[in-house]
């Protein structure tokens, strides 16, 4: 594969952009998997294997993704819009390459997979794997996410013993039930849901006659979120990761 066409791929602009960026000087490979320091490369034709190939651009190390998989702590007063009404949009987190990945010809980038309020915290996957994002979406995989809930008023046993065996919500009177619920302490609630409904854990918290003051998602399926991943920060999901969540919507 070309090293403009794989530039390309990757979201750095236009085939034209990645052979000048490239042309310019601006592009190093590395020969190796392990290898310590890049080589410059100023042949945008060069070829190389794709797959498991690093390299530099501007400075930055990137590893070559046919497909792009991240997670992001997302801080709170940030929206999951690409176009959004009052709070920055979570996207403006991102390296612009990963804004700006192909897909089918056109510029899409990474989407997130469902989204967060934009006063919740906590963990959110993004991918250009239209499919992925499918199967982690379809309810019939019925995917775990697990919140960690601040209240206002003190939990007690009858709080919980309501969530877990159902609320009715306004718009819907099929009860809806926490796949498990805890009251970790006097005002902190973790609840695990398998579907997603608009504004979910607010509204089940009022139906038992409480209030979320603050709400942080802490786990998508097997999938916990690193205590080392700050708010705002993103990072590519390993493949162990990947397999906690493949084992899920598989």
């Amino acid at each position: 594969m070309q090293l403009q066409d794989i530039l390309y791929s990757q979201g750095f602009g236009t085939r034209r952009v990645c052979a000048g960026l490239i042309q310019q000087g601006l592009v190093q490979v590395y020969a190796s998997s392990d290898a310590a320091a890049p080589l410059a490369c100023t042949q945008a034709a060069a070829e190389f294997e794709a797959d498991g190939l690093r390299f530099r651009v501007q400075g930055v190390d990137w590893p070559y993704q046919e497909k792009a998989y991240l997670m992001l702590h997302k801080p709170v007063a940030t929206e999951c819009s690409q176009k959004p009404s009052t709070y920055p949009s979570i996207y403006t987190l991102l390296p612009s390459p990963l804004r700006l990945r192909p897909q089918k010809g056109a510029v899409q980038g990474v989407q997130a997979i469902g989204r967060l309020d934009q006063d919740t915290t906590g963990l959110l996957l993004l991918t250009d794997d239209g499919k992925f994002i499918h199967r982690m979406s379809s309810p019939r995989h019925h995917v775990p996410k697990v919140y960690e809930v601040t209240v206002k008023h003190p939990l007690d046993e009858k709080q919980v013993s309501k969530l877990l065996a159902g609320v009715v919500l306004d718009d819907d009177p099929k009860p809806v039930r926490a796949a498990a619920c805890e009251a970790v302490d006097s005002h902190h609630l973790r609840l695990t849901l398998t579907e997603g409904k608009y504004h979910q854990v607010k509204r089940m918290v009022a139906a038992v006659s409480n209030r979320v003051e603050a709400l942080h998602r802490s786990q998508i399926g097997g999938l916990v979120l690193p205590a080392d991943l700050l708010p705002g920060q993103w990072r590519w999901l390993s493949q162990e990761a990947l397999c906690l969540i493949h084992e899920v919507v598989s």
